[in-house]
């Protein structure tokens, strides 16, 4: 119990420290949500009002209080361009980016543990070739050039594909590819090595001297205890699809936080800004303290505390 709460205790100064980060370093970054929203023709009186009515007026330790005293109510605050609340712009576009981090996970799943899988039965030979070329690619390739190079081909040339935008399940295809196969990539490395690390190992030895057979030696001590090392990088990246999702989102106009975190940026919308980082943050954070404690009830060496 003692080391859940540490954990939790950890998750949460974590979140509080990129939110501190993210408030500063917005108000002290060039640009004014003022302007940008009254343009530069308006009148000094109207930029005075506008000011005072946001609050914008105050220095930043009263910024910051009220903001936190706020949070602990679970007032995230409301946009200074829509006056909408933070957390129901945030609802409205959280689906869209969970459909995209999951699909994008389960092609990444799909492509890699197979590759991988292959990669370490057959090491040096031509699996094993096929799948270092894969990720090396896969690696190497950035998401703002593979998914106009998707789009050229599947939407443009094929005309298979949306181009852009959320219309139907057919949509999320490309930019699931293109936000997946750098995790696929890393997936099928990390899946090699670790099965090759457990083909080593006694238990494993003693099954084939046993005479059981070969898919039963595969599924039950295999791939079994080769998932662990596994779960904990789905956990990281799981919170990087997050973080990632932002470049792809912009690419093919996803309606989902991550393109929600660009326009904030630019309109100087600093409650949005700081409700999107903060999802981000508490996302990547719980994702991973799950993990750990997912990793300590499977493997029983692992003591959770």
């Amino acid at each position: 119990m003692g080391g859940l709460l540490r954990r939790i205790l950890a998750a949460l100064l974590t979140s509080l420290g990129v939110l501190l980060l993210v408030f500063f370093l917005l108000h002290l970054a060039p640009g004014d949500p003022v302007a940008v929203m009254l343009g530069d023709h308006a009148r000094p009186a109207d930029y005075t009002a506008l000011r005072h009515a946001l609050g914008l007026e105050q220095g930043l330790p009263t910024q910051l209080g009220h903001y936190l005293l706020a949070l602990t109510q679970g007032d995230l605050g409301h946009s200074l361009h829509s006056q909408q609340t933070v957390s129901s712009v945030l609802a409205a576009r959280i689906p869209a980016t969970l459909q995209l981090a999951l699909v994008a996970l389960l092609f990444a799943l799909l492509l890699a543990v197979p590759l991988g899988l292959a990669a370490a039965l057959y090491k040096d030979r031509w699996p094993d070739h096929v799948s270092s070329s894969f990720a090396l690619l896969g690696l190497s390739i950035p998401n703002f050039w593979l998914g106009p190079m998707l789009i050229m081909l599947f939407a443009i040339y094929l005309d298979w594909l949306p181009v852009s935008g959320q219309q139907g399940f057919a949509s999320v295809l490309l930019p699931a590819l293109t936000l997946g196969t750098s995790m696929a990539a890393l997936l099928a490395r990390m899946t090699r090595a670790s099965v090759l690390d457990v083909l080593q190992e006694d238990y494993v030895r003693t099954a084939k001297a046993k005479g059981l057979p070969a898919t039963q030696i595969m599924w039950r001590h295999v791939l079994r205890n080769a998932a662990l090392p596994l779960l904990t990088l789905l956990g990281l990246q799981f919170g990087a699809l997050l973080s990632g999702a932002v470049i792809t989102e912009l690419i093919f106009s996803w309606p989902g936080i991550g393109s929600l975190l660009i326009e904030s940026i630019q309109q100087r919308d600093y409650p949005l800004v700081q409700g999107v980082v903060l999802l981000i943050a508490l996302t990547y954070v719980t994702v991973n303290l799950l993990t750990d404690l997912a990793y300590a009830r499977l493997d029983p060496r692992i003591q959770a505390d």
